[in-house]
């Protein structure tokens, strides 16, 4: 179920040219998706003058300087206590934490695990792969595990496992055209919601960004999930007016 939070979203404007989004169920469950193509401002979000910006309200109030606003945003990606990435974080192009290449424990350190790059086009990276051939990003945030990898499944996901818990992730088409951010508003273990992204979404690769915090706004929906301060996060820039 959404959690309570989300219900205050209903008090929020709808936002013209936001990102699109839908609701959609597979296997019981359901997922809210949003959708994102090479031709918008996709961007990765974490620290301002005065440190992390740890909210969606917090990013918006920060482009509202630009005359912008977000169309949509996720947290995007696992996080230190002091908010601070966990593994390769780069914005506007500067790399902002080192990637992280070695087995560890946790769902980050859950090899494979993998790098969602924003450039010329969307690409979900295996780590060890970015590290030794790294593409251009302007944006690039570093998470796992893997949930699908050249279409195959995470080798380690359970498909009876009992640990469930809403979960957020993105995913990439084969060109690199398309990037789809998705959350279950249902607990679902690791191997359902990969599934999702490959036999509901037909998404050959796709990483996971993180679950209990796991969070969504999208003014087109009407929803805004609050709760504890994130770390990094990634949405559309878009016009306010």
């Amino acid at each position: 179920m959404l959690r309570l939070a989300a219900m205050f979203a209903l008090l929020l404007p709808q936002v013209a040219g936001a990102t699109s989004c839908d609701t959609v169920r597979f296997e019981g469950s359901s997922f809210t998706m949003c959708e994102v193509g090479t031709g918008e401002d996709l961007r990765l979000f974490h620290a301002g003058p005065s440190g992390p910006l740890g909210s969606f309200s917090a990013v918006n109030t920060a482009l509202a300087a630009e005359g912008k606003t977000l169309g949509f945003a996720m947290n995007a990606g696992m996080y230190h206590p002091d908010r601070a990435p966990v593994g390769l974080f780069i914005e506007q192009g500067t790399e902002q934490s080192a990637i992280v290449t070695a087995e560890g424990p946790g769902n980050f350190g859950l090899l494979p695990n993998g790098v969602f790059c924003i450039g010329d086009r969307f690409r979900v990276v295996e780590s060890r792969a970015f590290a030794a051939n790294p593409p251009a990003c302007r944006f690039a945030t570093q998470s796992g595990p893997m949930l699908v990898l050249g279409g195959q499944l995470h080798p380690r996901l359970i498909p009876d496992s009992d640990s469930t818990y809403i979960r957020n992730g993105v995913g990439v088409s084969a060109d690199g055209a398309r990037a789809v951010f998705v959350i279950s508003n249902d607990q679902v273990n690791f191997h359902r919601f990969a599934r999702f992204f490959r036999d509901a979404l037909g998404l050959p690769d796709a990483l996971y960004f993180d679950g209990k915090i796991s969070r969504l706004y999208a003014p087109a929906l009407r929803r805004n999930d609050f709760g504890f301060a994130m770390g990094p996060m990634v949405g559309t820039v878009i016009n306010r007016n």
